[in-house]
């Protein structure tokens, strides 16, 4: 089984912001006590005493907030964020990385939530059906952090099971409903945290530091990158690699 880790960046209703990025990462249940481990090891690291205290969380390393973070100057906490992505170097292959980034005012009346779930639900289950062989079915289940969304997510996963999304496409390889977890309680949701800020700032900010830590972990086949997702309307000609690798293979 793979489980897919997703957390959000961005706020819906923050005019400031053009952009709301729903991200994270798939890997194979076998591979997520060694992702624990890596991020467990660097959290002892900064806090020996108590490192399950430590949170990381990618805003508010970033800002300084908190007895844990304000510790560290400026250059420190970006290099702190960037050792939490840098954890995915030495990630298992099919360990990949999925992120949608909507801008917002491209879908005025619609909820960028629900419209990244269920594009970056649809890669994932498209990954998996990819990843399949005819002696063995891979199957998924896909993991948030705790919000306001859980009622209305779960309700749109099972609709996509049974009726198809906007593409006529139904989810058979996610086999139940998201689970919705603690992001204090799991490592891996504070790493999907760090991915999504990662792209949230590549495309709200035009800041790729994060993001280039990342370019080859998204999922990728035949020169698509079908783990990263932008949707917007108001160019035909970015040259982000999402639209870039799909103007090229058409």
């Amino acid at each position: 089984m793979f489980l897919l880790y997703l957390d959000d960046s961005g706020s819906v209703g923050n005019v400031r912001e053009d952009y709301f990025v729903l991200a994270g990462v798939t890997l194979p249940e076998n591979s997520i006590r060694w992702c624990c481990h890596e991020l467990e090891t660097l959290a002892e690291e900064i806090w020996p005493d108590a490192p399950r205290s430590v949170e990381f969380h990618a805003s508010e390393i970033f800002g300084g907030r908190g007895a844990i973070w304000s510790r560290f100057n400026k250059e420190e906490r970006i290099l702190l964020i960037k050792r939490v992505i840098s954890v995915l170097d030495n990630a298992h292959s099919q360990i990949r990385v999925f992120a949608c980034a909507v801008h917002k005012a491209s879908f005025p009346g619609q909820d960028p939530v629900e419209l990244a779930f269920e594009d970056i639900s649809s890669r994932f289950d498209l990954y998996l059906q990819r990843i399949s062989t005819e002696s063995h079915r891979e199957r998924g289940l896909i993991v948030l952090d705790r919000s306001s969304y859980e009622n209305s997510l779960q309700s749109l996963t099972h609709e996509f099971r049974r009726q198809g999304n906007r593409w006529g496409n139904q989810l058979r390889g996610v086999c139940e409903v998201p689970l919705f977890v603690d992001s204090q309680a799991s490592r891996i949701i504070q790493l999907a945290d760090h991915i999504a800020y990662a792209v949230f700032r590549f495309y709200n900010a035009a800041d790729a530091s994060y993001f280039n830590l990342l370019e080859g972990k998204f999922d990728e086949h035949d020169g698509v990158f079908h783990g990263l997702s932008h949707r917007q309307s108001y160019t035909h000609h970015c040259m982000c690699p999402a639209c870039l690798s799909r103007r090229y293979s058409s």
